[in-house]
């Protein structure tokens, strides 16, 4: 039982720092890409059904 007493806070450490990391991506707009999706559907090469 003293193994949890180590293992919850590293866990909640951990997690901690997964949950900065991705808000710290949301606030820097790493997900925002509007020309580059706009761009990507006029090539000719877009395929709408793509193979399985």
């Amino acid at each position: 039982m003293t193994v949890l007493a180590y293992l919850i806070p590293i866990s909640l450490c951990l997690g901690m720092i997964g949950l900065g990391a991705f808000l710290w991506t949301l606030e820097s707009n790493q997900y925002d890409d509007p020309q580059g999706n706009a761009s990507r559907i006029l090539r000719p090469d877009y395929d709408d059904h793509p193979k399985a």
